[in-house]
C-alpha cells in the first residue's frame, strides 16, 4: 500500500468528499488554499454550505451521474485548472475528488 502522505509532496490541492458532500480529506495544499475558510477544520463539514445553490446542484449531479467536470478559473491574477471527478469504493461512486492546479502564465499546448 502506498503511503497517502505522498499527496502532500505535489503542488496540487486535493480535496475529497463523500456522496453527501462531507469533506473527508484534504492534502496540505488544499488546507492552505482554503485556509481563510477554515483549512483543516473543514474536514468533516459539508462543502455544499460553501457553494451557491447552482454550484451545489452541479456537484450533486457529478456524484449522482459519475461524471467529471474540468474548467479553468482566474482569481487575483492566478489561473487554475479545476478537475472534479468521482471516486469509487468497490465499484460504487463514493464521492468526489477535486484537483486544483495553478497554471503558469504561459501554458504550452502540444498536439501529438
Amino acid at each position: 500500500m502506498v503511503d497517502p502522505r505522498w499527496t502532500n509532496s505535489i503542488d496540487v490541492a486535493i480535496t475529497v468528499c463523500d456522496r453527501d458532500g462531507v469533506i473527508m480529506a484534504m492534502n496540505d495544499s488544499s488546507k492552505e488554499l482554503f485556509a481563510e475558510d477554515g483549512g483543516a477544520d473543514l474536514i468533516g463539514t459539508n462543502l455544499f454550505g460553501c457553494h451557491s445553490p447552482e454550484s451545489a446542484e452541479g456537484i450533486r449531479g457529478l456524484i449522482r451521474d459519475g461524471a467529471s467536470n474540468t474548467y479553468t478559473v482566474e482569481k487575483h491574477g492566478v489561473r487554475k485548472l479545476i478537475h472534479q471527478t468521482p471516486w469509487y469504493d468497490n465499484g460504487t461512486i463514493a464521492g468526489l475528488v477535486e484537483l486544483s492546479i495553478v497554471l503558469p502564465a504561459s501554458l504550452p499546448h502540444h498536439v501529438r
